[in-house]
């Protein structure tokens, strides 16, 4: 009778990755589904989902270029826009943490040439959380800092210039040095000389592709929406950011923890909270962490289930010029993984 108990506890022990296994693969064929449907957008990118630093997950769909009919690779560059504000502000805390700037400090003190009355009130923490209310550099303060957020690519402009005069390194070199120590060997500053292999972005209008001839980045822009990845890079920069391998606990809490709050269509109609260019999300049950990044003839979404160590990074080449159609795919996706995920 007791061997007949072990036998059965060992036979119902070993049915558990089979059955995980079955439920994984019928999450994934979905994201297949969503990848490979033409309607009401084609998928045009790569998609990775990485669990414990291993890939579960690695596809390509669509052109890298669209007249030569080029297919897309699954180590293919692309920009990544906002998700490159991230980079900005773990450069700024590790500064922080070397104690070359403070937190809460007014701007003032590191950029003496703004000339407005709100650079003697605004601090790095307002300019990292989007709560900072400046619209133009020659105009008053929207709104009192602190009160409302947001978002937009000015204030990661400024921390960009606060790096530079508390460094005396650019943020493309401070940024590449970051790149190289964590290996992130197809991970650049975009630099108009030299693109390396960056695919070409485009807008979709009705399912007709034009290929954006002329980039808006340049050097201004770079700290907010000025690097160029693969998912795979930003797997590996998940991994620095979420384990602990680019803050001490304090800075990497203060990154993550919400400041304010924001919405955004991707993960619903209700506000959510917002870190240092971190959304910080709970749905379903599960909270977890995100960017996104849209434009140039780019869409992108990067998401970190830390519950379940998974990261999920999703990069196209394409943007849609209806704004319905912003981010669908991504959501979609993001949706299949979460249910992945939570499903028993």
């Amino acid at each position: 009778m007791k061997a007949k108990i072990i036998f059965t506890l060992f036979i119902c022990l070993s049915c558990v990755p089979l059955f995980s296994q079955q439920k994984a693969d019928f999450h994934l064929k979905k994201i297949d589904s969503i990848i490979s449907a033409s309607t009401p957008l084609p998928f045009n990118g790569v998609v990775l989902l990485s669990q414990n630093g291993k890939v579960q997950y690695l596809k390509s769909n669509g052109y890298k270029d669209f007249d030569k009919k080029t297919p897309l690779k699954t180590d293919d560059q692309f920009e990544i826009m906002s998700n490159s504000k991230q980079v900005t502000a773990v450069l700024i805390l590790q500064a922080a943490e070397q104690g070359k700037i403070s937190l809460q400090t007014p701007i003032k003190k590191y950029l003496p040439s703004l000339t407005q009355t709100w650079a003697d009130t605004i601090t790095i923490h307002q300019l990292l959380n989007h709560t900072h209310g400046i619209t133009d550099l020659n105009k008053p303060s929207a709104f009192k800092a602190g009160s409302q957020f947001k978002y937009g690519n000015l204030s990661y402009m400024l921390l960009g210039e606060i790096l530079h005069n508390t460094t005396g390194k650019s943020f493309a070199e401070l940024a590449t040095s970051l790149f190289k120590k964590l290996k992130m060997e197809k991970t650049f500053v975009y630099n108009i000389s030299n693109n390396h292999s960056l695919v070409p972005g485009y807008m979709n209008e009705n399912n007709q592709f034009k290929k954006v001839e002329k980039s808006f980045l340049n050097d201004d822009i770079l700290p907010a929406a000025g690097v160029i990845s693969t998912v795979q890079d930003l797997a590996k920069w998940n991994q620095a950011l979420f384990k602990g391998q680019l803050l001490s606990p304090p800075y990497k809490k203060q990154m993550l923890t919400a400041s304010t709050s924001s919405q955004h269509n991707v993960f619903g109609k209700e506000n959510m909270g917002f870190g240092y260019n971190v959304r910080i999300i709970k749905e379903s049950g599960l909270d977890y962490y995100a960017v996104t990044g849209l434009g140039d003839g780019f869409t992108c979404l990067n998401v970190y289930f830390p519950s379940v160590d998974t990261s999920l990074i999703v990069l196209e080449n394409q943007m849609p010029e209806n704004r319905e159609y912003w981010s669908l795919k991504e959501a979609a996706i993001k949706n299949a993984v979460l249910k992945m995920i939570t499903s028993k």
